[in-house]
């Protein structure tokens, strides 16, 4: 059972006691401290409000609602959604602020109020400590009866979000229509089951399959779109000969593909093919956290841009990518973040400019990806027990590889001659990831498992 409080805002499982888990009374609490720093600084009394498919998801939703009311703020509640509709929805209707109910990737037991600001972007690491000191605090005031908060709900926000990114300039539904893809999609049994299939119909997309498309959080398997959880997908499109199979995470911020003879895609690689596309319709740079494939930089330099890493955290991707003007950026876990639709992780737009990728290029998802450096991620974590000692560990792998490039803006960063392996502590689990990439395999793995004996060492 766990309760992690960060700058991915306020994550925990379901069940057990209260300041250890995310409890009814810790969503109370969180959900007062945000909307009591919500008033502090702006007159606006609008706050929009989400979810997705999870199971406590209803449960959490009525807390919220009630809480915010408490307070005298007004709800638009989107119901069932995603994550960038809801970021969209805030822009929408104006608000001061927005709520997202959702663990992302976690398994079902989890779920999370992910907490923006009026520009419908992650709040701050700085406005996140201070909503956290509110909490800590108990320091908020509820309203009078006269002055309680109303509710709304909204119906149409989804749509709008389609919309906008059907018209989006570097879309073309029209040449997507032409294609006549034939899509299988995997929609982990949540909002996923809905919003993309309506987003493909849109762009023109007539011969979509989807499975897990029960929307009741009950997913059937574990919800972080990696390799491993992803065979039912990859058999699927070999079975119907599909051009193209996707998959998102519950809350449709994540996003990767399939190839036609099964085979995947790559999550890593869902950037940079998207970025390929962009770049070569707008001039301009790239973002990426540091975890990710040094593909998108080769990507970037090929177009004549300039690619910077950041601190790994949707928030600090946004950062980076406002400081540098980037065109395009995201993560490697297949996060697309287009600015000038919005500063957000988001599936929707990622699909649609692929698709178009795809189109004009006139390959199969195979040959596009052939077409991309092939560098090999290996992917690990290690779990962390109470009383871990992370700047112990952290010391010990420094002093280790003290001869070697070491980056420390986000855990630790180690150079190696044609690798890298990166070492930070999660801001969504109790763990470590260790992340290693090379030219070959074998290599990475390697990497990876020498510094998870390295740590292991002091734990």
């Amino acid at each position: 059972m766990a309760l992690i409080k960060s700058i991915s805002g306020i994550r925990g499982t379901i069940g057990g006691k209260p300041g250890d888990t995310l409890s009814p009374l810790d969503v109370v609490r969180f959900t007062a401290a945000y909307g009591t720093w919500l008033m502090q600084h702006s007159k606006n009394r609008k706050v929009v409000l989400g979810r997705d498919g999870r199971i406590s998801g209803e449960m959490v939703q009525r807390l919220v609602i009630s809480t915010l009311n408490a307070l005298g703020i007004d709800v638009v509640d989107l119901g069932l959604s995603t994550t960038p509709t809801v970021e969209m929805a805030v822009v929408f209707e104006k608000a001061a602020g927005g709520i997202i109910l959702t663990a992302s990737h976690n398994p079902k037991e989890w779920n999370a109020l992910k907490l923006l600001n009026e520009k419908g972007e992650f709040i701050s690491g700085e406005d996140g400590a201070k909503v956290l000191d509110i909490a800590s605090k108990d320091n908020y005031t509820f309203a009078p009866v006269d002055k309680l908060g109303s509710y709304t709900v909204n119906n149409t926000a989804l749509q709008q979000h389609i919309d906008a990114v059907v018209n989006y300039p570097l879309v073309d539904a029209a040449t997507i229509k032409k294609a006549k893809f034939k899509i299988v999609l995997d929609a982990i049994n949540s909002s996923g089951a809905f919003a993309v299939p309506e987003l493909l119909k849109a762009l023109g997309v007539k011969d979509i399959t989807v499975l897990n498309a029960e929307v009741n959080g009950k997913f059937a398997h574990n919800p972080e779109p990696l390799p491993e959880h992803l065979t039912e997908l990859c058999n699927e499109v070999n079975k119907q000969q599909a051009d193209l199979g996707i998959a998102v995470d519950p809350d449709v911020d994540r996003l990767c593909f399939v190839c036609e003879d099964g085979s995947l895609f790559g999550e890593e690689y869902t950037l940079v093919a998207v970025a390929d596309y962009v770049l070569s319709q707008r001039k301009g740079n790239t973002v990426s956290n540091m975890s990710s494939t040094r593909a998108l930089k080769d990507v970037t330099i090929k177009h004549g841009g300039t690619y910077t890493p950041s601190a790994v955290g949707e928030v600090n991707v946004v950062n980076k990518m406002k400081a540098v003007h980037a065109v395009i950026g995201g993560e490697g876990n297949g996060g697309i973040i287009v600015p000038d639709l919005h500063y957000g992780r988001d599936a929707l737009i990622g699909i649609a400019l692929f698709l178009t990728h795809l189109a004009k290029e006139k390959k199969s998802a195979k040959q596009l990806r052939n077409t991309y450096p092939n560098y090999f991620m290996s992917k690990n974590k290690i779990e962390l027990h109470d009383g871990f000692d992370l700047k112990k560990i952290f010391d010990h792998i420094k002093k280790k590889y003290k001869s070697h490039p070491i980056n420390t803006e986000d855990g630790l960063k180690i150079e190696f001659e044609s690798d890298w392996v990166h070492l930070r502590s999660s801001n969504t689990e109790p763990i470590i990831r260790i992340y290693a990439e090379s030219n070959f395999e074998t290599t990475a793995a390697n990497v990876a498992t020498k510094l998870m004996k390295d740590i292991k060492e002091v734990m």
